[in-house]
């Protein structure tokens, strides 16, 4: 497999699970953990995204001292899924936040965060 074929693959991983989260949506709390998480609302998604995020930070430090680095992809592997959670109560979707990225490249952070405070002022008319 090319490097092109196993990137398209994983970006139809990233889409497939995404459309599983869409079709949750609605669906019985109780027989679905997304659901449960669509049903209690975005405090829940968000409380959930903030644990995972806490997990991510703790297995990099074990990572980090020498310790194995499957936790740190495991959490960051919950961590994704959660913020597809919350992309979906948001009714937006992997490609809006890969567009974004995509939109970054190449881009230095520090120029990429003056763009944005620049058109924040300007939104605000300052």
């Amino acid at each position: 497999m090319s490097p092109r074929d196993a990137n398209d693959a994983l970006h139809d991983v990233l889409l497939r699970l995404a459309a599983t989260i869409d079709g949750r949506k609605g669906g019985d709390p109780e027989a679905s953990y997304v659901a449960r998480l669509f049903h209690k609302g975005d405090d829940a998604i968000l409380k959930k995204i903030g644990e995972e995020a806490t997990e991510v930070v703790m297995a990099a430090k074990d990572a980090r001292h020498g310790g194995s680095s499957a936790p740190l992809v495991n959490e960051v592997a919950d961590l994704w899924f959660h913020c597809l959670v919350l992309l979906s109560h948001y009714g937006v979707g992997p490609n809006d936040v890969l567009t974004e990225l995509q939109r970054r490249e190449g881009l230095s952070g520090i120029e990429e965060k003056a763009l944005r405070k620049r058109r924040e002022r300007e939104h605000n008319g300052d």
